[in-house]
């Protein structure tokens, strides 16, 4: 019997959520076509660990592998329920019976037989900057082996001689997409395998915050769809989904307080329900990683010898309400909100009404989203209709202020709402470069329009969130995948403490040419070259030439994205999300 034991140390709900165990290959399976060499000297892992060592040996995983629960939560139904799901997944080619299997009159023995699940905390919160980390131990019969610091150690049941474990078990960062992608369906032996064990990897994001935007204004997306996408970024290891659900073009959301803003929606057809939103958010907890808890900093005998140690960071919904621009759609509900038939944005800055109305709307997003960030928007506001609507002139003229003055107003007062309902406002950079000094010093600037900002932010003491339209823009359909993985959030920022304030970075899906036939197609893999940026050690991936150490395996990801069912697009085409050219093996094109 072989057992692999993990301890979620943060969260119950969430312990299993990034174990989507699918079939990665090791080896490519034969073809009549000619398939690409694997390259021994390269690990086919995305995104690649920060420290790691594999073996020789192959081990098998039964296909009735089952689950025994320990500590505060291991017996929880929710647990329980996502092995279940991984369990379906990860075997979906063993489960099926057919004649031919008493063909084979052989009973298999497998290595790894039981699951061992220890949740020392019931603590579900999801925040960002959570320590995400845990550490492995497994047992084998009558053997305990423990992962401490750099070294695997193997002892006997009375706790007696130290041994080096010869076995996949001293996985010290185990992280289950990690994982997903050591497995393979072997289809001689109709089995699961994982190859090259032992493996040691020790692990840990470069960036807390690793996000994707998707733009539910421009194009509906079908909450399934939106579920498919998260999924989709738990293999790359994202962690936030900055929800860009309302914009001018349409208002899909329903907001209870103000039940006639969705109003502003394409059609009747075409809305989220608050439940919907609840079950997106409640989606996307359930999906995520565990990262690796340097035991260097600790001592390897504190540790209670049949325990791992380990926090969870599931992915986080980020919602945003752009403001005073881009704001159009909601007057369609409430027309008292444009300052007239012919001003339709930025919103009336006059009105207390509007900013009664943006109370009402986050008081009810907060009972949605639980993430600390908050976007307030605040991008491309074009005053210059306040100032030729005649309430709004007088108003501006009572207050002695000038329009860009006003904006000011109007991006302060938001974020002091936000603010109220213990949000952190994140606001897009045209607040910052035009009254920096002004926005509340809890802000996060987030960079779109060019490099250059994020240095400019954190030397005064912001945190920075990197999205530079040049290089990590999906939208931008001419932006090759190497541009999107030689990109550096880090860029023109020398001192350590100010590098810390950069929280990370994110890829934004701005939808006027993406719908539920072609999101996919131009999220990935392109995102996934962003997200290695984001997760591994610089200088794990910034040395050599990238066409042979990160194009292949960038091949080998999107194929895997492919198996999984997501719908990425060719690599290496002229444009983003154009199809094959020609017939052709996955891991070349």
């Amino acid at each position: 019997m072989f057992t692999i034991s993990f301890t979620a140390f943060r969260s119950t709900i969430h312990v299993f959520s990034f174990f989507l165990i699918l079939i990665f290959s090791g080896v490519l399976s034969d073809s009549v076509n000619s398939v690409p060499v694997v390259n021994d000297s390269l690990t086919y892992l995305w995104p690649l660990p920060t420290e790691f060592t594999s073996g020789n040996e192959t081990l098998s995983v039964d296909p009735r592998l089952s689950l025994a629960g320990a500590g505060n939560g291991g017996n929880s139904t929710i647990v329980r329920a996502a092995f279940d799901r991984y369990k379906r997944i990860i075997f979906k080619h063993t489960n099926r019976f057919s004649s031919f299997s008493l063909l084979r009159g052989i009973k298999p023995v497998y290595d790894i037989t039981t699951l061992r699940i220890v949740v020392n905390s019931e603590i579900e919160e999801l925040q960002l900057g959570v320590d995400e980390s845990y550490t492995f131990s497994s047992l084998s019969d009558d053997n305990l082996v423990f992962v401490a610091g750099k070294h695997c150690l193997w002892r006997t049941k009375g706790f007696g001689d130290i041994w080096t474990v010869p076995f996949l078990t001293l996985l010290f960062f185990w992280d289950f997409q990690t994982f997903s992608q050591l497995c393979t369906f072997d289809y001689s032996s109709k089995s699961v395998l994982v190859y090259q064990a032992p493996w040691y990897i020790q692990d840990k994001p470069r960036f807390s915050y690793r996000g994707l935007l998707l733009d539910t204004s421009r194009h509906y997306l079908p909450v399934d769809v939106i579920k498919q996408i998260i999924d989709s970024m738990s293999y790359a290891k994202l962690n936030v989904l900055h929800w860009h659900v309302i914009d001018e073009q349409s208002f899909p959301i329903e907001i209870p307080s103000y039940p006639n803003l969705w109003r502003g929606s394409y059609t009747k057809w075409e809305r989220y329900t608050v439940e919907d939103a609840i079950e997106i958010v409640n989606y996307a907890k359930l999906r995520g990683t565990f990262l690796a808890l340097d035991l260097n900093l600790l001592s390897f005998w504190d540790l209670f010898p049949d325990y791992i140690y380990a926090l969870w960071a599931g992915i986080n919904i980020m919602a945003e309400v752009d403001v005073p621009g881009h704001a159009e759609s909601w007057g369609k509900g409430y027309p008292d909100l444009w300052p007239s038939s012919s001003c339709r944005e930025p919103l009336d800055v006059s009105k207390n009404y509007t900013f009664d109305v943006i109370s009402g709307m986050l008081t009810d997003m907060r009972e949605i989203f639980p993430f600390e960030l908050f976007h307030l928007g605040g991008d491309e506001v074009n005053t210059d209709c306040w100032n030729t609507t005649p309430h709004v002139k007088e108003w501006l003229q009572d207050k002695n202020l000038t329009t860009k003055e006003a904006y000011q107003y109007f991006v302060l007062r938001a974020q002091q709402i936000a603010l109220s309902k213990n949000w952190t406002p994140v606001n897009w950079e045209e607040t910052f470069n035009t009254f920096a000094e002004n926005l509340h010093p809890r802000t996060v600037v987030h960079n779109w329009l060019g490099p250059g900002v994020c240095p400019k932010a954190v030397a005064k003491g912001f945190r920075c969130i990197f999205s530079n339209q040049g290089v990590w823009y999906l939208d931008h359909l001419d932006v090759p995948w190497h541009e999107f993985y030689t990109a550096e959030p880090l860029e023109g920022i020398d001192d350590s403490s100010q590098q810390k304030l950069v929280l990370g970075g994110e890829v934004c899906m701005w939808a006027e040419t993406a719908d539920t036939s072609n999101v996919q197609q131009t999220i990935w893999p392109r995102a996934a070259a962003a997200a290695e940026r984001l997760w591994s050690s610089k200088e794990a991936i910034s040395s050599g030439n990238i066409n042979e150490t990160a194009l292949p395996r960038l091949h080998y990801f999107r194929c895997l994205l492919n198996r999984r069912g997501v719908q990425a697009a060719p690599l290496t085409n002229k444009l983003a999300r154009t199809p094959p050219i020609g017939p052709g093996s996955c891991y070349i094109q």
